[in-house]
Formats: structure tokens, sequence, C-alpha cells
């Protein structure tokens, strides 16, 4: 499956300019050696899939979440594509009716409280009842699109605990949202805010059969 997604990445002709002969998706996967390498493969073409599209062109920034791994574990990365820099490693929470410690449940469904899986858009920010927080348009019907009106954002939350998380078994759950750290909540919003790409993923097969962004060439 691997070879197959960074095919679609190599046709997109993901370089940078100071590695002409190195596709984004490998300078990606050794920024962040940890993260799932078809994850990786599957954001980048994705993401240059939307911007051919229109979709986002001048974003720089893209994070990555990799539902694959337990929420006691780092699993979410933010990444500078244009200086090739890792901004950020973190835990991030599932929503509730996702699963336990691993999220194994994904909707696209209002009041279900589960996580969604895909490709957003990121957009303004604003303060809500979790403090400072930023809006995420989901960008595949049926998948995420919901996300806007499911009030599926990005903020701090005091239940996302690396320490409450090792005596519990877990971290602690949303109704959906990606929630973070309230140490990092402000610093990661603020680098990822206004036209930036989340891209969240699990190794489901319909989905990833089905994703809207599979393009090539």
């Amino acid at each position: 499956m691997y070879s197959a997604i960074l095919g679609l990445a190599l046709a997109a002709g993901l370089s940078t300019p100071t590695t002409p002969t190195t596709t984004l998706a490998s300078v990606v996967a050794r920024l962040a050696p940890q993260a799932n390498r078809e994850a990786v493969a599957l954001a980048i073409a994705s993401m240059r899939c939307a911007q051919r599209s229109g979709l986002g062109v001048d974003a720089s920034r893209l994070a990555l979440i990799d539902y694959s791994r337990p929420s006691t574990e780092p699993r979410l990365w933010v990444f500078d594509l244009e200086s090739s820099r890792l901004l950020y490693e973190e835990v991030v929470a599932h929503g509730r009716g996702s699963g336990e410690n691993l999220a194994k449940v994904f909707s696209n469904v209002e009041g279900s409280h589960t996580s969604s899986l895909g490709l957003f858009l990121t957009g303004e920010t604003y303060y809500g009842r979790n403090g400072y927080s930023m809006r995420m348009e989901g960008l595949e019907p049926g998948i995420n699109d919901a996300a806007l009106a499911r009030a599926i954002v990005m903020h701090g939350a005091p239940y996302v605990d690396p320490l409450a998380a090792e005596k519990q078994g877990r971290l602690g759950r949303s109704f959906g949202c990606p929630a973070v750290r309230e140490a990092v909540a402000r610093g990661m919003i603020d680098v990822l805010k206004d036209g930036q790409f989340v891209f969240a993923y699990y190794p489901d097969a319909e989905w990833i059969d089905r994703t809207r962004w599979k393009c090539a060439g």
C-alpha cells in the first residue's frame, strides 16, 4: 500500500527546492521517523491533489494525525514544509465515540462524538468554551465534510495530560475534536491557522480506497 501511495506523491512532483531529487514525502518521513510511512505518503499526496484543485494553494504547513497509534503515544506531527522542519510532535485526543486508548471508529455524523478521518483545511481562530480554538473545514464528502457543522476544531484541553494517561491507560477524550495539551495549543494553532492542512489517518482500507484525493500526474 505504501509504495502505491508514494507513487502518487512521486507523480505529483513532490520535491523541495533544496532537495530536488528527494520527494517531499521522504523528507517528511525523515523528520518524523515514528510516523507511519503510509500515513505520511497519503497526507502529502492528498495535500498536493487538493492544491491542484485550488484549495490551500499557499499552504506551507501540514499537521499529520496517525490514529492507528495509541493515545498514550505521540501521534500528531506538525511540519513546516518550506523549511523542512518538524515543529511539533505531540499526543492528541480522539473522540470518546472512537474508542478507548485506541481509536477504531470514525464518523462524520453529528452527535457521534467520534473523530473523522481525511484532509482538512484550517480556518480562523476564535475563543470558545475550550478557549483558543481553530476551525477546520473537512474536504472529503461523506467522510469529514460535516466538521464545521459538528464544531470539530483544534483546541487545548486539561484532559490531554500524558501523566494522567499513564495512570488511567489512555488520554482523556473529546467530543471528536483533535484536542492537544494546553501548554502547546496556542503556539500550534497559530502556525496552523488560516489555510494550512490537517490530515487524519487510520489504516481503513475502505476509506483509503474512496478518499477524494487520489490523483496523480
